[in-house]
């Protein structure tokens, strides 16, 4: 997550705004924070504008076969995996300045793909090198994004941010892929390359617009050396711990069901372009709405009754994609389905990202993001191919009643143990902040 937007005339430092800031400022989050806003809508409508062209290209323009194409897909997983020994170094670095860099990496990176094929010189091998770069500058921007975003937003509006982030996300989630593909259509699939790539010069922009001083990163210390230090800290926080498992075993279901669930929508059920684009574009109205809602859902029954609440809605609706149903009734129940489902994630990810940010310590933010991301992406492509053979095996609505039924058994990663229990058998971490009395009434 990047952010972006905040300051006004008193820069923000990294406890919160200037003190003489007025509440209509203060709700606004400041003008720095809006500058890192419009970088992430930017960069967002962008990657959502572009989804799916470099397959694209490489079917339409490259004429390459099926297992090319995997391989496309898998490069993000392969990029994570290499950006593995950056974690460390991206801890210590200042993270305005990393983040402006895997922009203009990212928009080096795309802009080659236009440039070769204008020239007549694209090749599979390009495309996925290019793939890959962006995998890694992207695994670089994520890591050092969440520390920034603690250092440039008092603590107790991270909700905030992470919430207007949310929205932005699923509003380019509803946005880009149907005009994206009308320009595909229009103007071939390399356009949504080269608007993707102005995207990130944007971002770029954006972050480097900002005002407020950045808190020195920390000081390397002896046993700093690794990557490994991320997944230390996730293990040695109970909840950090069960959220981690919780949520990358929950991205990487829904993930593995997305490619089968286009093949039955298009192959099985006949579904036109449109009905296609509509049934994914309409609900992400729920993710919006969900995003919007988040704060306000906080503050009436707390973090964790938020993350139980909402973490075990969002693995019910999954199972209903492989009700058998065709024609019009299809339709709806896979739009009614997609709809529950996101605007329960909607609540759920700006609280949980919050979360986060708030139980890991400053020094150790960027190696638990980046091996975070890591897990997450490996575990993607690693569950896309597992249930890619168990729909070949069976078939695409069985392979999908699986791992829903799969999604469900998540729940039970949930902290449902929470610090209160831990703090009655004496047993509260030492490395949780105190709640201000206000939030104590919501959990």
């Amino acid at each position: 997550m990047a952010g972006r937007d905040r300051a006004g005339p008193s820069p923000i430092a990294a406890d919160g705004g200037g003190a003489g800031a007025g509440r209509r400022e203060d709700d606004r989050l400041g003008r720095d924070f809006t500058r890192l806003w419009r970088a992430y809508a930017a960069s967002t409508l962008g990657t959502w504008l572009a989804l799916d062209a470099f397959p694209l290209i490489a079917i339409l323009l490259l004429h390459v076969g099926a297992a090319q194409v995997s391989m496309i897909a898998a490069s993000g997983a392969v990029g994570a995996l290499l950006a593995v020994p950056l974690g460390p170094w991206v801890e210590f670095q200042p993270k305005r300045r990393l983040m402006v860099r895997a922009d203009l990496v990212r928009f080096a990176a795309l802009l080659t793909v236009p440039v070769a094929y204008a020239l007549d010189g694209l090749t599979f091998a390009h495309l996925l090198l290019a793939a890959m770069v962006v995998a890694v500058a992207d695994v670089v921007f994520r890591g050092a994004s969440g520390a920034h975003l603690k250092g440039l937003v008092p603590r107790r509006r991270l909700m905030d941010a992470n919430g207007r982030f949310e929205t932005v996300a699923w509003m380019s989630t509803a946005v880009g892929p149907p005009a994206g593909g009308a320009l595909i259509g229009l103007l071939g699939p390399v356009v949504t390359v080269c608007l993707d790539a102005v995207s990130y010069v944007l971002s770029a922009w954006g972050i480097r617009a900002i005002r407020a001083p950045e808190p020195p990163p920390p000081v390397r210390g002896p046993r700093d050396a690794g990557i490994g230090e991320g997944w230390r800290a996730i293990a040695a926080d109970a909840t950090l711990r069960l959220l981690f498992a919780n949520t990358v075993l929950v991205s990487a279901l829904i993930m593995a069901t997305a490619p089968l669930l286009t093949y039955r929508m298009l192959g099985d059920l006949g579904f036109s372009p449109l009905q296609y684009g509509l049934a994914f574009g309409v609900p992400c109205l729920g993710g919006i709405a969900g995003a919007r809602a988040s704060r306000r859902l906080v503050r009436r029954f707390g973090t964790r009754g938020i993350l139980l609440g909402f973490g075990v809605a969002r693995a019910l609706w999954l199972v209903g994609l492989s009700i058998p149903a065709t024609g019009l009734p299809a339709l709806l129940l896979i739009m009614a389905v997609e709809m529950g489902m996101i605007t329960c994630v909607g609540v759920f990810n700006p609280v949980y990202a919050t979360e986060r940010l708030r139980r890991t310590d400053d020094g150790r933010l960027a190696r638990v993001l980046t091996a975070w991301t890591v897990s997450t992406r490996a575990a993607i492509a690693a569950a896309t191919v597992l249930w890619g053979l168990l729909a070949a095996v069976t078939s695409p609505r069985i392979a999908i009643a699986v791992a829903g039924i799969l999604l469900i058994a998540t729940s039970l990663l949930l902290p449902w143990r929470g610090d209160g229990d831990r703090a009655r058998r004496g047993r509260r971490s030492t490395r949780e902040p105190p709640l201000p009395a206000a939030r104590r009434r919501c959990w």
